[in-house]
């Protein structure tokens, strides 16, 4: 039985109430430890991030801006133009190699490299973050990576031209409906057996094991590997040096879409 008079109610919580000061307490510490708790978390969610899109772009997919018109009008590089940023994926050529038709990135051999200018500042210590940079996809890599299409592979022998202007591989001519810049072919006045040759005539050149024959969709304005048949590799690309396929474009808007690589048929 209680001494207060019923209805009254009890004493109000003040300073020297012991549960008010630890309710009090309490609350502040909750707001404070999840503060910290944020400001400790935030370092290794950054980590975990630039980890996950280093390997994302190691192993799976990278996106890379397109700075010249070597393939138009398939892949947007041209002068005044807003370059193509498409996804290149990696994973299919870990099982099966690339075939005819595709559009891919690849290093470019040493011989392809002469032009390469160095991207990367002679301040060591901006050098060092933008290696790191490079590594986890918000810097370019410094090396001389290029996009064209595969025409030939190792064992095919791939020359230029039939009477029709056409590229024969193991002496076929081949479709390519992605090529809309040429060089003049005129049967009769300028092919490959006039005194005044057509430009687009070269090889026959066979291609060894395990390389590729690449050729830009723009073939009056690509330095591909009909410019370099006098190297080690007689132009071709060891598949080696291939980086991935190109799938989509995702940049600008307007030009979103897959990569056209119809399988070319001799």
């Amino acid at each position: 039985m209680t001494d207060s008079p019923r209805g009254t109610p009890p004493p109000a919580a003040g300073d020297d109430d012991p549960l008010a000061r630890f309710a009090t307490v309490d609350g502040d510490d909750g707001e404070g430890k999840k503060e910290r708790s944020f400001w400790r978390e935030l370092p290794i969610l950054i980590l975990v991030a630039l980890v996950l899109s280093f390997l994302l772009q190691t192993f799976v997919a990278r996106v890379y801006l397109i700075p010249s018109e070597s393939m138009e009008p398939t892949l947007h590089g041209c002068p005044g133009c807003t370059g193509d940023r498409i996804v290149v994926e990696k994973i299919g050529y870990r099982f099966s190699d690339p075939r005819p038709g595709d559009v891919v990135v690849f290093r470019g051999p040493d011989s392809w490299s002469h032009d390469l200018v160095s991207t990367r500042s002679d301040n060591v210590v901006v050098r060092g973050l933008q290696e790191v940079g490079s590594y986890v996809g918000l810097v370019a890599p410094d090396e001389n990576d290029l996009v064209k299409r595969v025409i030939a592979t190792g064992g095919q022998t791939v020359e230029c031209c039939d009477d029709e202007g056409r590229i024969l591989v193991d002496g076929q001519p081949i479709d390519e409906p992605y090529v809309q810049m040429d060089f003049p072919f005129v049967p009769g006045e300028m092919t490959c057996e006039t005194d005044l040759k057509s430009p687009r005539c070269f090889g026959p050149v066979t291609v060894p094991d395990d390389n590729l024959w690449m050729m830009g969709d723009n073939r009056s304005n690509s330095a591909d590997s009909r410019y370099h048949v006098n190297d080690e590799y007689q132009g071709t690309i060891p598949v080696d040096n291939v980086i991935g396929k190109a799938r989509w474009i995702v940049l600008p808007p307007s030009r979103m879409g897959s990569v056209p690589a119809p399988e070319i048929q001799n």
